[in-house]
């Protein structure tokens, strides 16, 4: 009991910052100031309940760092939120937007609640009263401190946390943006329901798309056959295994807290989540063998396994006995340091979580810059684009004398949505981070990704900070 309450997430991120920080030369002050966080805000509020009796709920707001405003973080609702936790969270969101130049210093928010256990109406209550804790002190706002979803919340909390700030904040023209991933009725945005699991599909594909690495791990390039172990079906997961199955990914096991699934022959994605969302279970399931100990599945032989759960899932336990070339952590920590080590020395490739995660965070921005604007991506110029396309096609069947079919036209000819916009963006921001932080890895000659993208993202904080100056 008392090593677990020590344990601090917070530290074990300064530790492998300080590893990264080994191979830059960077001054030991500035090196400090970017590992502390800027402000930490606990407070404690009353809940009174429909019976009358009143319970003290525990809050949190961090703030790591100010490098670039605002901040931006999720907020999770979780009997396991404590100072330690949320600091640790703040500091993996700093370095994750600057790995994918995403323009925020990163924060994090928590209530110390099991939202299982509250009612609906309970739970606006805790949301709205949150949220006016962080009024008062200055804590949230489209310019200084960006909240979003994390474990325990979702676009039903953003919509009463966005009421509640416009509320207290009626002149503040850009308020909607005081929140992202919030329901598209209170100007959220398209595509991001499945940005995370979208992103890690484009990490993966860029990761197995590099022959040289593909060749040290003894894999052919590209997804095509590629068989995939996935631990965890929620949102995250569910995409990243079906944008996998599409580019010709064969899922072969599921691991799920109450049981997995495994089948060589392949599993249909959405035909196993229909039915897991109507069984709660995929005991029953008619195709491939129902597997008691779904962790039993991290282990079985694959090309790829994609932690997609919790964390701390891969530890020095079963570490020795992973089969699988290349582990994909689309959940937040969920290989230990020890087990990184493990895994590294038994030659297998690591995205890190703070990369392959960032999908939500970078369609989160999207969102906030089209709050900012207050348009939708696409509404100018869409049919002006579809006119310009049509016109150009006309032109090409009158010089050439030939016809486009229904189709060609369709395809060609229809301006982007909104969707479209959020994807192009999305792609470009992965792409480019994956590469960078790749070859980041092979001119220092280190051995993991995941050391240098802190690299990378210490390179960009120290630059920001430099040119920032110290004041007064």
């Amino acid at each position: 009991m008392n090593a677990k309450a020590e344990y601090s997430l917070f530290d074990d991120v300064n530790k492998v910052v300080d590893h990264a920080a080994s191979h830059m030369d960077i001054h030991p002050g500035l090196l400090e100031q970017i590992k502390l966080c800027n402000s930490i805000y606990k407070f404690n509020f009353p809940l009174r309940n429909g019976d009358g009796t009143y319970q003290v709920i525990e809050g949190y707001r961090v703030q790591h760092s100010h490098h670039k405003l605002p901040v931006k973080g999720g907020i999770r609702y979780s009997s396991f939120v404590n100072e330690e936790e949320v600091k640790g969270l703040a500091a993996l969101m700093t370095y994750k937007c600057a790995l994918v130049n995403i323009p925020y210093g990163g924060a994090k928010g928590g209530v110390r609640i099991d939202h299982k256990k509250y009612t609906r109406d309970q739970l606006e209550k805790i949301t709205r009263r949150y949220t006016s804790e962080l009024i008062k002190k200055k804590f949230i706002g489209p310019a200084i401190d960006v909240p979003a979803p994390d474990y325990g919340t979702s676009s039903q909390e953003m919509a009463w946390i966005v009421d509640t700030f416009e509320a207290f904040n009626p002149e503040v023209i850009n308020a909607k943006g005081c929140v992202t991933g919030k329901p598209l009725s209170q100007h959220g945005i398209e595509g991001r329901t499945e940005a995370t699991g979208m992103g890690v599909y484009i990490g993966i594909r860029e990761a197995v798309s590099v022959r040289e690495d593909m060749d040290e791990l003894g894999l052919k390039v590209g997804l095509k056959g590629k068989t995939v172990v996935l631990q965890g079906l929620g949102n995250v997961g569910f995409y990243s295994a079906k944008y996998l199955s599409e580019a010709g990914a064969k899922i072969i096991g599921i691991a799920e807290y109450n049981g997995g699934l495994w089948d060589e022959n392949g599993i249909d994605i959405d035909e196993i989540k229909a039915y897991q969302l109507e069984n709660k279970s995929f005991k029953g399931y008619e195709k491939g063998e129902f597997i008691e100990n779904a962790n039993s599945l991290l282990t079985k032989p694959c090309d790829i396994l994609i932690p997609a759960a919790l964390e701390n899932q891969i530890t020095s336990e079963n570490a020795h006995d992973i089969q699988a070339k290349l582990i994909a952590e689309a959940a937040n920590g969920p290989v230990t340091q020890e087990a990184n080590t493990i895994l590294l020395e038994k030659g297998i490739m690591i995205i890190p979580d703070m990369y392959l995660n960032a999908g939500g965070v970078t369609v989160s921005y999207f969102e906030w810059l089209k709050n900012l604007s207050r348009v939708s991506f696409g509404k100018l110029e869409k049919r002006y684009d579809m006119k310009k396309y049509d016109e150009l096609l006309e032109g090409i069947e009158k010089a050439t004398g030939d016809s486009f079919s229904d189709e060609q036209k369709r395809v060609i000819i229809k301006g982007a949505s909104e969707r479209d916009l959020v994807n192009s963006g999305l792609e470009e921001t992965m792409v480019t981070a994956y590469h960078h932080m790749n070859s980041v890895r092979k001119e220092k000659g280190i051995k993991d990704l995941r050391t240098a993208g802190f690299i990378v993202a210490l390179e960009r904080i120290a630059i920001s900070y430099t040119d920032l100056g110290i004041f007064p």
